[in-house]
C-alpha cells in the first residue's frame, strides 16, 4: 500500500533523513524511537508537508506522491493525526467534523459521534476547551471523515492519561479490524506493540531495524540498545 524507497530529507543543510526505505501493506504497522530520530519529519515528507528539500521515492497504491501537495495526497486517501492534535481553538467540535464535507459514504460526522460518544456530548465547546484525551478524539474524527485507506498517527498517546490510552488502544484495534490500514508512530512501546506486530526501529533519522511486538517486549537488550528505555513490564 505504501513504498518508500532512499527518502532523504533536509532543513537547510541539515540532513534529517537518510534513505530511508520501507514497505507496508494492509496490516497495521509502529514506527518506534526516541525523540528527534526523525519519525515528525518522515511523517510530513510522506505527506508532503515539510521540511522543504526531500528526494528519493513515496508510492501510496502504485502512485508517486512525492512532491504533491498534501491535500492531493490526502484526496488518494491517506488520512494523518500530526503530533499536537493541530485543532482550531476558535472552532467547536461539530465545526471542525463539518470542514471535511464527506460524500455520505464511509464515515460520517454521525459514525464520529457514535465511535467516540463524549465528542457528541462537547460537540459545541470550542477546541481550546477539551482535555487532552477529548482533543486527540477529535482530531482521529476529522482524519476519518477523509474516507483514508491508510491512517497515518504521529505520538497519538502523547501527554495523555493512562486511561484514555487504553480507550484509544482499543479504538485503534477496532479501526483495523474493521479494515483500515494504520502506520502508527510512537514512544510509547506498549502502545506500539499492541497495535501493530510489526516493528520499525527508527535511529538517526534511519530505519535501523525491523522487529515484531512479540519479539521487542521480550528483548530487554533491544529495548535499551535502540531505545534507550528500561525494560517493558510484562503487564503491559
Amino acid at each position: 500500500m505504501l513504498k518508500v524507497e532512499g527518502l532523504n530529507a533536509f532543513y537547510g543543510g541539515a540532513r534529517v533523513l537518510h534513505d530511508v526505505a520501507f514497505a507496508i501493506g494492509e496490516e497495521p504497522v509502529a514506527i518506534v524511537g526516541r525523540n528527534g530520530m526523525g519519525k515528525t519529519t518522515l511523517c510530513a515528507s510522506i505527506m508532503g508537508l515539510t521540511p522543504p528539500r526531500t528526494t528519493g521515492s513515496v508510492q501510496f497504491e502504485g502512485v508517486e506522491i512525492m512532491g504533491k501537495p498534501s491535500y492531493r495526497i490526502a484526496r488518494l486517501g491517506l488520512g494523518y493525526v500530526p503530533q499536537g492534535r493541530r485543532l482550531f481553538p476558535s472552532l467547536t467540535v461539530d465545526e471542525h467534523l463539518r470542514i471535511v464535507p464527506g460524500n455520505g459514504a464511509g464515515w460520517t460526522r454521525d459514525r464520529v459521534y457514535d465511535l467516540f460518544p463524549r465528542l457528541k456530548e462537547r460537540r459545541k465547546n470550542g477546541g481550546a476547551q477539551l482535555s487532552g484525551g477529548e482533543q486527540q478524539m477529535l482530531a482521529i474524527g476529522r482524519a476519518l471523515l477523509g474516507n483514508p485507506k491508510l491512517l497515518i498517527m504521529d505520538e497519538p498517546s502523547e501527554g495523555l492519561a493512562p486511561t484514555i490510552v487504553e480507550m484509544l488502544v482499543e479504538t485503534f484495534k477496532t479501526l483495523a479490524a474493521d479494515g483500515l490500514a494504520i502506520l502508527l508512530i510512537e514512544q510509547n512501546l506498549g502502545v506500539a506493540t499492541s497495535i501493530a506486530e510489526r516493528q520499525l526501529i527508527m535511529v538517526g533519522g534511519e530505519i535501523a531495524a525491523e522487529t515484531t511486538a512479540t519479539a521487542l517486549v521480550g528483548d530487554e537488550e533491544l529495548q535499551r540498545r535502540y531505545l534507550g528505555v528500561e525494560p517493558l513490564a510484562h503487564s503491559e
